[in-house]
């Protein structure tokens, strides 16, 4: 079943791609697999799966002990600060930047551990109350700030949008998130592409693809509703 439903989403994927006129190479589907034990994140590495993503720093670490070294993972949760020294040489992408003080933890265990990692700005873009994220328009500042750091690379922005029966409804957020990356582009800033847009997830991939998102956030499409009472 796991495989079945990650091809759905796949090729709903490939079919988004198509009727925007994009390459399908140039969109990133992240298996959501917050709450999920290895042994389903197995499954879907042997079908192929690289790409996986946590919300909490502890349950990624669990997982990246036991699983092949080589699966990109994913921070899509809010980070917090004293959490960032356990994971910045262990994820392939942090999503959720939403401050400078966050980035500056992050650019400080970067140099600690020798490597660099590669960020995405967090922005609220629906501007709702209950999630994290900067208003778009403190964006572009934080990143001048950031992109001064040692150790990390803003590689591009993403957003949460709010859940909505009809996918419809959020293309406005994806479109302003979209228009927010050409924006910062054009500042030509060092250190800094924001090519790389995260947006959608299980209820509206397929509208964020063909706004431009280059990462995915699926989980209940691949991994079924979540039951938050059991543990992992």
């Amino acid at each position: 079943m796991l495989t079945q439903n990650y091809d759905t989403v796949y090729e709903n994927m490939k079919t988004a791609c198509e009727k925007a006129g994009r390459e399908q190479e140039d969109v990133t589907l992240i298996a959501v697999s917050k709450t999920y034990p290895a042994e389903d994140i197995s499954k879907l590495y042997a079908h192929g799966c690289r790409d996986f993503g946590e919300n909490k720093v502890q349950e990624l670490l669990e997982k990246y002990e036991v699983l092949p070294k080589d699966i990109r993972w994913h921070m899509i949760g809010h980070l917090q600060r004293n959490k960032v020294k356990y994971i910045v040489d262990k994820v392939h992408l942090i999503h959720s930047v939403d401050s400078l003080r966050l980035a500056e933890e992050i650019s400080k265990e970067a140099l600690k551990k020798n490597v660099t990692v590669n960020i995405l700005i967090e922005v609220n873009v629906a501007q709702e109350e209950s999630k994290f994220g900067l208003k778009t328009e403190e964006t572009a500042a934080l990143v001048e700030q950031i992109s001064a750091l040692p150790g990390i690379c803003v590689k591009g922005l993403m957003t949460i949008a709010p859940y909505v029966e009809n996918a419809e409804e959020n293309r406005q957020y994806f479109r302003n998130l979209k228009q927010l990356s050409v924006d910062i582009m054009h500042k030509n800033i060092d250190n800094v592409t924001v090519g790389s847009l995260s947006m959608g997830m299980s209820g509206d991939y397929c509208v964020a693809v063909e706004e431009g998102a280059t990462y995915i956030r699926v989980g209940t499409s691949i991994f079924g509703e979540r039951d938050y009472s059991q543990k992992m």
